[in-house]
């Protein structure tokens, strides 16, 4: 649908603009002017991406924790990029990987329409007022040369300084277009009063932003017209309340590729826009009288329309939020009633998706998110496929005397449900990483990604090692057949003992994570291998199995304690903070060789409470 908005909009752009070119020649002035300013917009967003390097979507984790705090987030980032369409991608992203509230996001959107007014201040306020395209060609130059550097610090910087300078002299050119008009062609003559002036240009801007998707390059469009005297000031007005209305379709767009929180979000973007806009409209005598007011005490000056539309822009969005804050907890449930959470379908992913690709810290994210999915589907098939319940398992203070007492097969067809539920996932996560590896990701996210992959490589093989062993431990645990059925039953208690460890490291604090245990686990599944191998020998001496039985077995074991190791090693990979694991090494290495040895001897003594050999 995305990509069917575009192809739709390419050839009526594309034929108004010959239209303009061959009506006029000042024409071709004003729209490359918005040409170069949207450019620069563009550049000014992928410098703020690459300089970020993570450090704006950090800030935005730890910003979002009351309204007030998401509030402040959207005013200040929006301000800073002038971009409220790059604070809206964003925050649709992060919904998506599941790192914000609704709630939070929609303070977020409610703070950006109040950071989007600074850009008509700045531009109505200074960018007319000198000659600005004098500044751009220094940033233009220096910005060209760091773009071309390897740092994506240094890239990022130059996109930035870049995109300032495209923004410059996109408003420079625009400026001098409509200055052209005024000998050509009196665009003035076409301004209509009243209620119809009001609705026609409210649709006018509207249909601008939306071709543009960018508010901000349509009221500067605004602006600079209104500068020049090529449209009245109550038509310029309308023209701003219009520009509101379609900047919501940058977050329409955006949501498409995203999940229902993303639709959620922009659902609350539409409606706190447009209902603000008709506010402003109904109430626009009202809104007038309150601009020339505190145009009078700021000592605008009567005549100085362009200042007094940046006054009326940041009166009314910041009525729009004073009137949709005290509503806003109510406006979430609404839209969550609206758009609901869709039944959960555990064969399909539930975080990843194309708008989550657009941050490193959402990709990361969203995909520790899916792989911890599929693990949890995994850790179903593991249980079942061993005839344990899972909720018994991980509730059970004696596993060994839980694993003895179940006895009962659990009826289920493991491969449909490794197809089901493993299968389609693990492919959603390979195809993930692919796309994302080839982003040019920041070093530690790449490698990151790359790490939790083989993560959810290791829990498949872990699933279908299971998968191998399910038929003989089902014959032989059902009912009680000696010594192969306590093998067996001791194989089962091994694993599950793992998977209750691993739901201990899942809930406990990631301060406090310790990758010693994995370590020590390894060195017994090694060790416990070994000890198994001699056990049935001692068994088929003693004729209490036999050596068919024992084959059997021995090829179980195998994929039993490649189980082990899979779990172990995915466990390791995937809760163990970088930053304690490497405490954790100091800490060993600060070790004398007395308390070394004692380690060693203390990992190669001790065996799991749980052994029985």
């Amino acid at each position: 649908m995305k990509n069917t908005m575009k192809r739709l909009l390419l050839p009526v752009i594309i034929g108004a603009l010959i239209s303009g070119f061959w009506a006029s020649s000042d024409f071709q002035e004003v729209a490359a002017g918005v040409a170069i300013f949207l450019f620069g917009m563009l550049m000014l967003e992928d410098g703020f991406k690459l300089f970020s390097g993570g450090f704006l979507e950090s800030i935005l984790e730890r910003a979002t924790g009351s309204v007030p705090r998401s509030l402040l987030f959207g005013i200040v980032t929006t301000t800073i990029m002038q971009s409220s369409s790059l604070v809206s991608v964003i925050t649709i992203s992060f919904l998506s990987a599941g790192l914000l509230t609704l709630i939070a996001g929609v303070g977020i959107i409610f703070g950006a329409n109040i950071g989007t007014t600074t850009g008509a201040w700045l531009v109505a306020g200074y960018g007319l007022k000198v000659n600005i395209s004098s500044y751009a060609m220094p940033l233009l130059a220096i910005g060209i040369v760091l773009v071309f550097q390897k740092s994506n610090y240094l890239r990022g910087t130059g996109f930035v300084l870049a995109g300032l300078g495209f923004l410059f002299l996109g408003i420079h050119h625009m400026k001098v277009g409509f200055e052209a008009f005024k000998d050509s062609f009196d665009l003035a003559r076409y301004a209509l009063a009243g209620v119809l002036g009001l609705v026609v240009y409210t649709l006018i801007g509207t249909l601008a932003t939306v071709v543009m998707q960018s508010s901000h390059a349509t009221v500067v469009l605004i602006i600079t017209a209104l500068a020049s005297q090529q449209i009245s000031y109550e038509n310029a007005l309308a023209l701003a309340v219009g520009a509101n209305i379609g900047t919501t379709i940058t977050a329409v767009i955006g949501s498409l590729s995203a999940n229902y929180q993303g639709r959620q979000l922009a659902l609350a973007h539409v409606i706190f826009n447009t209902a603000t806009a008709a506010v402003a409209l109904v109430f626009i005598n009202q809104m007038r009288d309150a601009v020339d007011f505190v145009s009078e005490l700021v000592g605008i000056s009567e005549t100085d329309y362009t200042l007094k539309l940046a006054v009326f822009h940041t009166i009314f969005n910041v009525l729009g939020v004073i009137l949709m804050l005290p509503l806003m907890r109510r406006l979430v449930v609404f839209i969550e009633r609206v758009i609901r959470e869709p039944e959960v379908d555990l064969s399909r992913p539930k975080y990843l998706s194309e708008v989550v690709e657009e941050f490193p810290n959402t990709i990361e994210s969203a995909l520790q998110k899916e792989v911890k999915h599929l693990y949890d589907n995994a850790v179903e098939l593991i249980t079942h496929g061993l005839n344990i319940h899972r909720r018994e398992l991980f509730e059970a203070k004696d596993i060994a005397a839980l694993v003895s007492a179940s006895r009962t097969p659990i009826e289920f067809d493991i491969d449909k449900r490794y197809e089901q539920r493993v299968k389609i996932l693990y492919s959603a996560i390979i195809e993930f990483t692919t796309r994302a590896a080839s982003k040019g990701l920041p070093q530690d996210v790449t490698s990151r990604v790359y790490q939790l992959r083989e993560v959810s490589e290791r829990i498949v093989r872990a699933v279908k090692d299971i998968k191998h062993m399910r038929r003989n431990t089902t014959r032989y645990t059902t009912r009680s057949k000696g010594a192969m059925s306590d093998l067996y039953n001791e194989l089962r208690t091994q694993i599950a003992r793992i998977l209750v460890e691993i739901d201990k490291l899942d809930r406990s604090d990631p301060q406090h994570r310790s990758h010693l245990w994995l370590d020590e686990e390894r060195t017994n599944i090694e060790s416990d291998r070994h000890d198994t191998n001699k056990q049935i020998e001692d068994l088929i001496v003693a004729g209490d199995i036999t050596a068919e039985s024992a084959t059997s077995f021995l090829n179980d074991s195998s994929y039993a304690y490649g189980a082990m190791r899979e779990l172990i090693d995915a466990a390791r990979d995937y809760y163990v903070e970088r930053d304690s694991a490497v405490a954790e090494v100091e800490q060993i290495v600060a070790m004398d060789e007395d308390e070394l040895e004692a380690l060693s001897l203390d990992r190669t003594d001790n065996k799991p409470e749980v052994h029985t050999h």
